[in-house]
């Protein structure tokens, strides 16, 4: 890792000298080098293919959202919930490290908390996010290892036109749960630098369903982000970032314990050269470093009288990339690189035992459990993708990629080393895509792909040791011997519009065969570890399946409906199988649907949006899933400017205070007065939001 970050700051330094700048370009132009912050830039040369764009979250302002609500409105897409503050997106039914999640084009943070409490989306603003930018499958080999698709957040960007100081300021409140945030941001630009910062604070009660029952789901958070940025000319820039985020009394209704404080720390620094000489155009660096300091306690829950409990565990992400940028001729781009991400966990469980076979203890006996046993998965890249425009509307992109996966446990639980020859382990990874985008007219986009995306196992699948972190109430063992899951994925899809009509409409259709696919399955041949007499008696260990696929479509249609209304519908299926065990995969969203009727002027919007999500009974009870019937809401929004530079907005959220639950929702875990049923969602809800910009 040193040499890797040896090479990225010799790169830096040399790259201001590799070329002189092109002649005849004005020196006063006010178009800046972009950073490769952003995926999606629609250049037909050089975006990737079957991409999503969720759009501009500034423009109309609603209501205080919490992470989820970036993801709840993007058609494809659900979310994983264990309380209000851990949330998981999930997309076409992949999750967690099945999807590889960012921001700002490459910088991640990963959890500490094996129940993932403290996901890589809770440590970010959402009002900072202008954007999330989604590539649907492994049709790129440039931003990681990808096995099911790749989630850029994208921060908002600085605007050049605006020198000198200026800033914003918004605020919210939503009557569910009495929650209120705020955020100010404030900017100073000069045309050789610029200066960012922003601070957020939210506070958010435990809310209440359609019947009325309160669900633990409060959490405290504090956030703030410093970002520099120098231009040495209109075609090179330096950029810095530090953000923080502090998280407080953070209640999870469907995990067994609760959060005391999850602090992360995330710094970057971005850098890029443009314009270049010869066969080279553009060169480009990225390094990245995270800290997670988390800590859990079970001293709100029932099991407190018993056992008293608390784990503090850390996680440690760093990495970077570089990244050349060729072009041999006008209508060739091809870009290679080196990537790297480092994951390193430590952390241990504090067990206080009061009672024991039914009696309470004199003297109350402490058990130390290892939760990470000091492990570490380290990730070294290399790639290569070529962009070939053969024909004046034809786009053929072929990549290639190389992934080194140096894995290892330092400080084994006995009974762990027992089961396996623990050992440094290496795995060579060969991923790759090729890809077809053609303009068979200027209304209407055809693009076919396909993409074979690797993962390794994640440090849950190969480390954890006899902890319950799933939905399920079985204890999991890792393997540390997982072979690799890889995604061979096929995709035909396209985009339309008919200008004299006013309509757009677009579909994509895709299957996945799925290899090496891991899951938890119970080993009859083990018992539980804790609290032995319980059931289920036999833990779940991580295994290989040899048949697994999915498939679905997403479509979507809009049509304006006068010169100032407008009608749209979106549409998400997914079906998966199990082949091995005749079931679905675990954590398959049902279908799902959107109608929306709005209107947008220039001084006000509008809209009532109507959701649709059929009953799921295609499960896996193997992982303890049951059968979730169906359910339709409505919401409605609306936002107008009172005056210059602000926005209004306010909103109804669930208007018929609808009692319902999502497929994916952990059950209620370790909680007074709640049995082992899934976690509802808030009902009735209003919500007002105000920006104002300065």
């Amino acid at each position: 890792m040193k040499l890797f970050f040896s090479v990225l700051l010799c790169t830096l330094i040399s790259s201001s000298f590799l070329s002189q700048e092109k002649k005849d370009v004005e020196k006063d132009t006010l178009k800046k080098v972009q950073l490769d912050e952003v995926i999606v830039t629609g250049k037909l040369k050089t975006d990737p293919i079957h991409t999503i764009i969720s759009n501009r979250y500034d423009k109309n302002v609603v209501q205080p959202k919490n992470v989820a609500d970036l993801f709840n409105n993007i058609n494809g897409f659900s979310v994983i919930k264990r309380g209000n503050y851990a949330i998981d997106p999930s997309f076409r039914g992949s999750q967690y490290e099945q999807l590889n999640i960012q921001y700002d084009g490459g910088t991640k943070a990963m959890h500490a908390c094996p129940n993932r409490m403290d996901p890589i989306t809770t440590h970010i603003i959402p009002e900072e996010i202008a954007k999330i930018e989604i590539i649907k499958g492994p049709y790129t080999v440039r931003y990681g290892a990808t096995f099911g698709g790749i989630v850029n957040m994208v921060s908002k960007k600085t605007n050049y036109l605006d020198n000198g100081f200026s800033g914003k300021f918004s605020s919210g409140f939503e009557t569910n749960g009495n929650s209120t945030v705020n955020m100010l941001q404030l900017q100073y630009i000069k045309d050789k630098y610029d200066v960012v910062g922003n601070f957020g604070y939210r506070d958010f009660g435990s809310y209440t369903d359609g019947d009325g029952t309160e669900i633990p789901s409060s959490f405290l958070s504090t956030d703030y982000g410093v970002k520099v940025g120098y231009n040495f000319t209109d075609f090179e820039r330096l950029q810095f970032h530090w953000r923080q985020s502090f998280g407080r009394d953070v209640l999870h209704a469907g995990l067994p314990m609760d959060t005391e404080y999850d602090n992360s720390s995330i710094a970057s620094l971005d850098y890029k050269k443009t314009n270049l000489s010869g066969k080279l155009n553009s060169i480009s660096a990225k390094a990245y470093y995270s800290y997670v300091d988390h800590l859990m306690t079970n001293t709100n829950r029932p099991s407190f009288m018993m056992t008293e409990a608390a784990s503090a565990v850390e996680a440690t992400t760093m990495g970077g990339k570089i990244e050349l940028n060729w072009q041999p001729t006008k209508n060739v781009d091809i870009f290679t690189g080196v990537d790297a991400m480092l994951i390193a966990r430590d952390g241990g469980r504090t067990r206080l035992a009061k009672m024991m076979n039914g009696n309470m203890l004199p003297t109350p006996r402490e058990f130390n459990d290892k939760v990470w046993q000091d492990s570490y998965v380290n990730d070294f890249g290399l790639f290569t993708e070529a962009k070939w425009l053969f024909a004046e509307n034809t786009l053929l992109t072929a990549g290639v990629r190389y992934d080194r996966i140096i894995s290892d446990i330092k400080d084994p639980e006995a009974d762990f080393a027992a089961l396996y020859n623990l050992e440094k382990r290496t795995e060579n990874n060969i991923s790759g895509t090729v890809s077809l985008k053609k303009l068979v007219s200027k209304n209407f986009t055809l693009e076919a792909a396909f993409g074979r995306g690797v993962r390794s196992a994640n440090m849950i699948e190969r480390y954890i040791n006899h902890f319950t972190i799933n939905q399920d109430p079985f204890e999991y063992i890792g393997n540390p011997d997982l072979k690799a899951e890889v995604n061979n994925q096929f995709e035909v899809g396209f985009k339309a519009k008919n200008t004299k009509n006013s309509i757009k409409y677009a579909a994509s259709v895709y299957y996945s065969d799925l290899q090496n696919f891991i899951v938890g399955i119970v080993d009859p041949t083990k018992t539980r570890k804790f609290m032995p007499t319980a059931q289920p008696v036999n833990p779940k260990v991580f295994r290989n399946l040899d048949n697994a696929y999915r498939t679905g479509f997403e479509a979507s249609f809009e049509t304006a409906l006068t010169t100032d209304y407008y009608f749209k519908s979106e549409m998400a299926y997914v079906y998966a199988k199990n082949k091995d065990l005749d079931e679905s995969l675990p954590l398959t969203p049902p279908l799902n649907a959107r109608l929306i009727l709005g209107t947008t002027k220039e001084k006000y919007w509008a809209n009532v949006q109507y959701n649709i999500t059929s009953s799921q009974n295609e499960i896996a009870p193997s992982f303890g899933e049951t059968s979730t019937d169906g359910y339709q809401t409505i919401d409605v929004r609306l936002g107008f400017k009172p005056f210059k530079n602000a926005n209004l907005g306010f909103a109804v959220i669930n208007v018929f205070d609808k009692t319902y639950n999502n497929h994916l929702n952990f059950s209620f875990n370790n909680q007074a007065n709640f049995g082992r049923v899934p976690i509802t969602e808030p009902g009735r809800n209003f919500t007002a939001f105000l920006q104002y910009n300065f």
